[in-house]
């Protein structure tokens, strides 16, 4: 009985302590053995399955694909004293376990030791060259499509001569060699935003204001000449049609003037006496009312008809 009990806590036993040496490496990982904190062997960066001494040594496992560092974003001037507010990121691995893991031994202190490299290089390159070197590429033309723009005076844009490429990459050069010491390689940095900073800033958009507001009083202006003209347009028109027709009309009443008149006389021809009869019959009906007084001479021509007639509204005395 004491027989088995024994076999199976050596069993036992033997299973914990083969547990314990095995150890699997991934893919995407990279195994340094230890042994009382000293490293001890070459580090296992091949996918498998290994083994270790139990209880004495053991397997500390790192990253062997791209790892990602994001700056902190910060004002840096550039050469011609404007300042930008600049965000980096880069990607980075680890290349030499043994002293990554004897210099900053894990992922979380790599990103203070990046942090205090790779900031302080981007700060320099940035500070070392003009805004349009940080911005721009190449000097290829802009392809801008600006409403409004085409007549106001614009200052050319100056030419580079490194650019922003050729800025990252200095970065990265500037910095891997402080990094080779912590088994890190810099695989890439790149620039994710620039702008300015909010003092500079509203003055640029205080200026791109002033241009819209210069296109604007441009439109406004050439709005109110044309409608100038059009009202102008407009009057001149209006009288020329009112003296047109004016004229039209005048003609016509004059031709009708000239036809009652040729009329009147034809009739009137036919008999004078009939005539003047007519016309002083007018002439009494818009001068005498009922309140009217007249005194004439018994030789007036205005009494011609009304001798021997007796009118209520007229009283007529002849000397």
């Amino acid at each position: 009985m004491n027989y088995k009990v024994v076999s199976l806590v050596i069993g036992i036993v033997a299973i914990f302590l083969l547990y314990s040496s095995a150890y699997v490496v991934d893919e995407t990982e990279q195994v340094v053995i230890t042994q009382f904190g000293r490293v001890v062997g070459a580090p296992k960066q091949s996918p498998g399955l290994y083994f270790k001494i139990p209880l004495i040594q053991d397997a500390t496992y790192f990253p062997k694909n791209l790892l990602q560092w994001d700056g902190d974003p910060g004002q840096i001037p550039t050469l011609d004293k404007t300042y930008l507010w600049v965000d980096v990121f880069a990607r980075w691995k680890i290349v030499d376990p043994v002293k990554f893991f004897q210099t900053v031994n894990n992922t979380v202190s790599a990103q203070g030791r990046l942090d205090d490299i790779i900031d302080p290089a981007t700060r320099n390159l940035i500070t070392s060259y003009r805004l349009i070197e940080s911005v721009r590429r190449s000097n290829r033309a802009l392809d801008t499509f600006e409403i409004g723009l085409e007549d106001i005076k614009k200052e050319p844009i100056p030419q580079i001569t490194t650019g922003r490429d050729k800025i990252t990459q200095a970065i990265l050069e500037q910095a891997q060699p402080k990094l080779s010491p912590f088994g890190i390689e810099l695989v890439d940095v790149k620039i994710k935003r620039i702008n300015y900073v909010e003092q500079v800033r509203e003055s640029v958009y205080g200026r791109m204001i002033a241009e819209r507001k210069q296109i604007a009083e441009k439109y406004r202006s050439e709005g109110q000449g044309e409608a100038a003209r059009i009202l102008g347009d407009k009057e001149r028109d209006l009288k020329r049609i009112s003296s047109e027709a004016y004229r039209t009309a005048q003609e016509v009443k004059g031709k009708a003037d000239a036809e009652a008149t040729k009329l009147y006389a034809q009739a009137y021809g036919v008999d004078p006496e009939f005539y003047s009869f007519t016309k002083s019959l007018e002439v009494y009906g818009e001068t005498l009312g009922k309140q009217s007084t007249v005194i004439l001479s018994t030789g007036s021509e205005f009494l011609k008809y009304l001798k021997g007639c007796q009118i209520p509204s007229v009283t007529a005395a002849a000397k």
